[in-house]
């Protein structure tokens, strides 16, 4: 029998709304669609699927949201990690072209279904700036502002002194604003997305792992703990911690730690002096580091951090000196709390949709652009579940291909991350 894990020790644990029952599958359920993973690219997907009358089962091993979806940054940031003219370049003026229109429209799809839904998740739509403090990363960030701008997007490319006004430091030189991005509250998402997910009509089950995957007849046979699942169709949804359940899937992802380290409320003063419109902001760095205001006046910084489970802000120290440095009068402040969870790292900073058998997907790598891009991939994949292969959907599906020297992935992401924060202290 498995025990529900603790949630990681995050200000979104200790500040979100209740959860939704999930208790265990204890009965065996035969269904059309079963979901192996919890967070917001499952529950999306079963609430899509819910909605237009298909029966579908949510698999969660802890609780919705426990993962990297409870415990992100909480921006909901447009696009992929890619310029426009990159997409297209590399997957052609077709199927390119409505990954950008899919991707960039992303957060007003995720923002408008919280709306509809009245998920209580702090949200706002107060813009995502992508901001630059070198020359270099100052050139590229205009060069991308000018093909949203070319293709009608709501971008605009701002200099230093209108940053300085939006965000209370001078480090930047350069940003790209796009209206449509915005914050929200993680854990009370998930949560919500959960709750909307079963009132539609699906099952969601926590402490509920799937340790056995495979093709009985015509149907899929999944093993849990306490009970067995047999579905007509699978989406394999786990992202940041995808085990061995499907062969060699594992080894295409990189899972990487993102660390957030979270202030106590700040004076109004100082809270109106650091980012006095709220957008969310993410900077153009070897290693990302990344920040908002939430609606508590508490600062939220995120960036890389240890390879491992963390439980203080102490952890990231390095974290709240970069705090000080951007806002002096920072010096003082109280950080309460410190975490982080797993995201996925593909390659080639795409999203992978795999199909490698009849009626089975998978659906995992956001590169740190989960909450609005797996938000609107549910919808995507339910369509796709329905409707099987001939139906097209706005992301490319690709075979699985294991990465070489997968094993060694720790000691290159942990020197990649050193060597970077070196780079961007040198400026360089």
């Amino acid at each position: 029998m498995t025990t529900r894990l603790p949630l990681p020790p995050s200000l979104y644990a200790d500040t979100a709304v209740a959860p939704v029952a999930t208790p265990p599958l204890d009965v065996d359920k035969t269904v059309s669609v079963a979901i192996v993973g919890g967070g917001y690219t499952g529950l999306s997907t079963a609430l899509h699927l819910a909605e237009q009358g298909v029966e579908a089962l949510v698999l969660e091993a802890q609780e919705p949201g426990w993962g990297a979806s409870g415990n992100n940054g909480g921006h909901t940031n447009p696009g992929l990690k890619h310029d426009p003219d990159q997409i297209e370049a590399d997957f052609g003026a077709d199927l390119g072209g409505r990954m950008i229109e899919f991707s960039y429209g992303s957060t007003n799809f995720t923002h408008e279904l919280i709306r509809r839904y009245q998920i209580p998740c702090e949200a706002r739509q107060n813009g995502t700036l992508r901001a630059a403090y070198n020359e270099a990363s100052g050139a590229a960030i205009e060069n991308t502002a000018q093909q949203c701008i070319r293709r009608g997007m709501p971008v605009s490319f701002l200099n230093r002194e209108q940053l300085r006004e939006m965000t209370g430091t001078d480090r930047y030189i350069g940003a790209m604003l796009d209206t449509r991005g915005g914050d929200l509250h993680p854990l009370s998402y998930a949560r919500g997305l959960a709750r909307a997910a079963i009132s539609a009509g699906a099952k969601v089950f926590g402490e509920t792992p799937a340790l056995s995957l495979r093709r009985e007849g015509t149907r899929w046979r999944i093993e849990t703990p306490r009970a067995i699942v047999h579905a007509e169709k699978v989406l394999l949804a786990t992202n940041g911690f995808t085990d061995d359940l499907w062969p060699a899937l594992r080894r295409t992802i990189v899972p990487v730690f993102s660390s957030i380290a979270a202030t106590a409320p700040l004076s109004d003063a100082i809270a109106r002096a650091i980012m006095p419109t709220r957008p969310v902001l993410y900077e153009s760095g070897h290693i990302t580091v990344y920040y908002r205001i939430d609606q508590q006046n508490r600062l939220l910084m995120g960036g890389r951090g240890p390879m491992r489970w963390i439980k203080s802000p102490n952890d990231v120290a390095y974290l709240m000196r970069y705090a000080e440095r951007l806002w002096p009068q920072l010096k003082g402040v109280v950080w309460t709390h410190g975490w982080n969870s797993r995201l996925a790292i593909t390659t080639d900073h795409y999203p992978h949709v795999h199909e490698p058998a009849e009626n089975m997907l998978i659906s995992l790598g956001c590169n740190g652009r989960g909450v609005a891009l797996s938000t609107a991939m549910g919808a995507q994949l339910a369509r796709r579940l329905i409707g099987g292969p001939k139906v097209e959907i706005d992301m490319p599906i690709m075979g699985i291909k294991p990465m070489p020297m997968h094993a060694f992935w720790p000691i290159g992401v942990t020197t990649a991350v050193i060597a970077g924060r070196v780079r961007d202290r040198l400026g360089i």
